[in-house]
Formats: structure tokens, C-alpha cells, sequence
């Protein structure tokens, strides 16, 4: 389990993003999928539920005791463990023309 918050510089198409684990993000806060760092078999799964890369994932809200979050993505509500949420690398959404 993570302790403390990894960031992690990426560079794409777009430009370099500061990375995260989807596990570190507060209630709320909107970002985009970059990576999935999991088992092939976990990782399938969890794309075909909406988290691939470029999609928009929100925090909804956290169990009592911290452990599972609630993330709002392509329409659904998906709860996720910290322990899978932590192989999730995000970078956060970025403002722009709506």
C-alpha cells in the first residue's frame, strides 16, 4: 500500500503531465486516465467498465472508513479498492473550450 503520494512526470502528444494514482485524489476531483498499471486480466476488465486511457473519472465519495471509493466514470458509479485504484495513473483534467 502507498504511504505517500507518487507523482510521476509524463510526456505525450499533448505535452508533460504530472501523474498520479487515482487512489491520492480528493472527493471531487475530476481527471483523466493516462495508464493502467495492473494484471492483464484485472486491467480488461476494468477497461471494458470505462477506465482507458482519455476517459474522465471522478471522485464521488469515500466508504466511512476510507476504503473503497466511489469513482463516476462514463456514466457509472464503480467502487474500487484503494489497492487497484493505486495501479490507476491519472493527470488532471485540464480546462478548456467547452
Amino acid at each position: 500500500m502507498m504511504n505517500q503520494r507518487q507523482w510521476i512526470s509524463h510526456q505525450n502528444s499533448r505535452g508533460i503531465h504530472t501523474l498520479s494514482a487515482l487512489s491520492e485524489l480528493s472527493v471531487g476531483t475530476t481527471a483523466v486516465v493516462e495508464s493502467l498499471d495492473l494484471p492483464d486480466e484485472i486491467g480488461h476488465h476494468l477497461m471494458h467498465m470505462g477506465f482507458a486511457p482519455e476517459a474522465r473519472v471522478v471522485v464521488i465519495r469515500r466508504a466511512p472508513a476510507g476504503d473503497p471509493t466511489v469513482y463516476s466514470i462514463d456514466g457509472f458509479e464503480i467502487a474500487l479498492r484503494r489497492e487497484t485504484a493505486c495501479h490507476i495513473r491519472v493527470r488532471p483534467q485540464q480546462e478548456g473550450p467547452r
